[in-house]
């Protein structure tokens, strides 16, 4: 008689932390090309979470994203890192556009005692996939951006964690009165990443 076996993957807090802080990258490279901050030609497509995504190829943005990940893997695994969000500017007046905001619970059992989690590494990949199609058709609800743009990340820790010297104190960099869309979420059964997406309201009518 067949017989099926399902197994489910082992998830510890560094695997984990690898998984987030590598997802930051290919979503804030997915953002940078869907919302046109780069010019469409200075991206490569590579195939991960069986989609096709789109990397950059402007070296400086390599190495910020680089370091930003590595950086972001450390935090995590010490169960530090609260939020990271990435902030779309208008490049002339500085002026905040978009907040794509990424809150990040952490199982603080598994920081604490150091045990480990069980999920499939497949069921994983599908939510990621389905937050990087809605990053992908972010044009359809969000508005668009109609002058240049440059971009900032900014990193909500603990109190007590010790920053690297080429980050600096921030200010929150909000923007009044926002609209807000909400993205999937997913979870390691360690880290659970919700995603949402808040942008400048340029519709001064009003409804009553």
């Amino acid at each position: 008689m067949a017989s099926r076996t399902v197994s489910k993957d082992i998830i510890t807090l560094r695997g984990s932390a690898a998984i987030v802080s590598e997802y930051f990258g290919y979503a804030a490279n997915s953002i940078l090309y869907n919302r046109g901050v780069y010019p469409e030609e200075s991206f490569k497509k590579v195939k991960k979470y069986g989609l096709t995504m789109l990397l950059t190829e402007d070296e400086g943005v390599k190495t910020f994203v680089s370091n930003l990940t590595a950086q972001l893997a450390e935090w995590l695994e010490t169960g530090k890192l609260q939020r990271v969000v990435l902030v779309i500017m208008s490049k002339a007046s500085g002026e905040v556009l978009e907040r794509w905001n990424f809150s990040i619970e952490t199982d603080s059992e598994v920081v604490q005692k150091g045990v480990s989690r069980e999920k499939s590494d497949k069921e994983i990949m599908r939510e990621i996939q389905a937050i990087m199609r809605q990053i992908a058709s972010s044009i359809t609800y969000l508005p668009c951006l109609e002058e240049p743009c440059v971009f900032d990340v900014l990193a909500y820790t603990d109190t007590d964690v010790a920053v690297p010297f080429t980050w600096i104190e921030s200010d929150p960099k909000l923007i009044a009165n926002p609209q807000m869309v909400k993205l999937h979420s997913f979870d390691t059964k360690i880290h659970k990443v919700d995603t949402l997406v808040s942008y400048k309201n340029d519709d001064e009518w009003d409804e009553s």
